[in-house]
């Protein structure tokens, strides 16, 4: 049974534009998946009716087969997604190591590691720290989220090559080794070259590409 599942959704903003029409996927555990399109295609939004953060004007969003409903939708975000946002959402005023145990059991001083945080970094204020390294620890904080599913908006917009490949690993292995459903909005062509499934959004509607 998919852990993520879209039964002929449909989205239109508020002037009537509509974003998403019928559209329908399965998503399932231990797969990363990649949602690619033109910019203003739906790609967020998507993720947004995944994550519980809006609600679609037809059809269902389903957790383990249940539906998501507006009387659930917090409980949906607090206990099964964990969610790297392309502004970061860290606290501001604690260090890596603070905004990590926020949403962790783990210890977080080695994922941050994992993510090319030194040592030292890990224990500065964030507003310290680089663009680059405040997005790896957004990504460390949901990598060490006890949550099922992982949604990521463009979490290598802001890093170099090398630096987007380790964390696409890093993601990959969430999915791979740790069981997760890994979904990531991204332009990078290396990023869905690497994910499982892709799903692409065009025109209001999704296709499936395994």
């Amino acid at each position: 049974m998919p852990i993520l599942e879209l039964k002929k959704v449909s989205y239109a903003y508020e002037k009537g534009k509509k974003v998403l029409q019928n559209v329908s996927a399965e998503l399932e555990a231990g797969k990363m998946y990649a949602i690619l399109g033109p910019s203003g295609s739906g790609k967020t939004t998507l993720l947004s009716l995944l994550g519980g953060l809006d609600v679609p004007a037809q059809g269902n969003v389903l957790f383990n087969g249940e539906g998501i409903t507006a009387k659930n939708m917090e409980a949906h975000r607090r206990n099964h997604i964990s969610l790297i946002f392309q502004s970061y959402n860290l606290i501001d005023y604690m260090t890596p190591v603070e905004n990590v145990r926020l949403t962790a059991k783990l210890d977080a001083a080695p994922i941050l590691e994992r993510l090319g945080l030194k040592q030292d970094e890990t224990a500065r204020n964030v507003l310290k720290l680089s663009g680059g390294q405040q997005q790896r620890v957004a990504i460390a904080r949901a990598l060490a989220s006890d949550a099922p599913v992982i949604l990521a908006d463009e979490p290598t917009g802001n890093l170099d090559a090398d630096t987007a490949g380790e964390i696409t690993e890093v993601l990959k292995e969430s999915a791979h080794t740790f069981g997760k459903c890994v979904v990531v909005v991204t332009h990078s062509g290396e990023v869905a070259k690497q994910a499982d499934v892709v799903l692409e959004i065009r025109r209001g509607r999704l296709s499936v590409n395994s």
